[in-house]
């Protein structure tokens, strides 16, 4: 068994607005090891991004603040730290790869200046020559041609793929035990985005670094992950094995989102969509947050909060259809047998 790098317990992340409190992430419980890549997967809304700034410290405040909870690194808790004591972890630690980097690079210096700063400010006794050959070694690292020469130059003359490469560069150069890539290959082309999750996956293996994968996208999730959490409206409602979360998919709405991908073999008039969309964080007082979208959706299901119930040692699911009562309200012999996945096939 790996050991355990970050573990989040009862995180609950939550925006003060006007309109009243809005919990984005609500009481969730996940852990990363050494070695593996997990993904977090759903929908625009689901609270992916929010659960990662909350790990990072960069939750806008005002209006965001975690509300309750532990995000633990070894024995630090993350959520008790202050930005000046963040500073420190970010980078070293736990270090993270943004969505877009035209929006996180500075476009007024140069890769080099911003690289060699993020060095600097968790060495600072290493020279200025140190940290340069740091910074080609990194670059060479991540794939990028012509280190020295690309040091010199300014975000907007690189490619979107080399800019990422860059980000990832600027994220590893420190050796951190956690990296966090949220959504790390939207804004770019299908074949770049493939060499950069090739590129993940080689960094991974090679430097043994732990990887949180936040995306929408299941292929990605599919070619990349060991492991997989599905959020929807701010809690998980499933957890398990990639082979399990795509072979028995569990909770109704994980089931929706892999029959949404499109399948080359098989000629379809249209696509499969869930219908509705996501509820608006905190407007689903009592029972499932999926409950209206769910064509699974019982009188229960409206009044009462599902738990996650463990379906194996490994996989969760929070839906009432895991309920042993309800298994064998629908049908006594699946719940005799174990196979408690056929209720979606019948």
């Amino acid at each position: 068994m790996r050991n355990k790098l970050l573990e989040v317990k009862g995180l609950e992340t939550t925006f003060f607005t006007d309109d009243g409190q809005i919990p984005a992430v609500d009481n969730i419980d996940f852990s990363v090891h050494e070695g593996e890549i997990l993904g977090i997967v759903g929908e625009s809304g689901s609270g992916k991004s929010v659960t990662s700034l909350s790990i990072m410290g960069l939750i806008p405040s005002p209006p965001g603040k975690i509300t309750g909870g532990q995000i633990l690194l070894g024995e630090k808790n993350l959520a008790k730290l202050t930005d000046k004591q963040m500073q420190k972890i970010r980078g070293k630690d736990v270090a993270m790869i943004f969505q877009e980097p035209m929006t996180s690079l500075n476009p007024l210096f140069t890769v080099g200046d911003q690289l060699k700063e993020a060095i600097v400010i968790h060495n600072p006794k290493w020279s200025k020559k140190k940290a340069f050959a740091r910074a080609v070694e990194i670059m060479k690292l991540v794939g990028l041609p012509r280190a020295e020469e690309l040091l010199k130059d300014y975000p907007h003359q690189l490619s979107g793929g080399m800019r990422q490469r860059v980000m990832i560069a600027m994220a590893l150069v420190c050796d951190p035990k956690v990296l966090i890539a949220d959504e790390p290959t939207t804004a770019l082309d299908v074949t770049i985005q493939a060499q950069i999750l090739q590129l993940m996956k080689d960094i991974n293996k090679r430097l043994n670094t732990a990887i949180l994968l936040i995306t929408h996208d299941l292929g990605v999730v599919a070619e990349t992950c060991e492991r997989v959490i599905v959020m929807y409206a701010g809690q998980i409602v499933e957890e398990a094995p990639i082979n399990e979360i795509f072979n028995k998919p569990l909770h109704p709405y994980t089931q929706g989102l892999i029959k949404s991908v499109p399948d080359m073999r098989f000629k379809k008039e249209s696509l499969y969509s869930i219908p509705g969309t996501v509820p608006k964080p905190g407007t689903i007082k009592e029972g499932c947050r999926f409950a209206a979208r769910c064509e699974f959706a019982m009188e229960r299901c409206t009044q009462e909060t599902p738990p996650l119930y463990v379906a194996s040692e490994q996989h969760k699911s929070r839906c009432f259809l895991l309920d042993e009562q309800e298994v064998a309200k629908r049908d006594e012999s699946v719940i005799e047998s174990g196979r408690v996945e056929e209720i979606f096939s019948n």
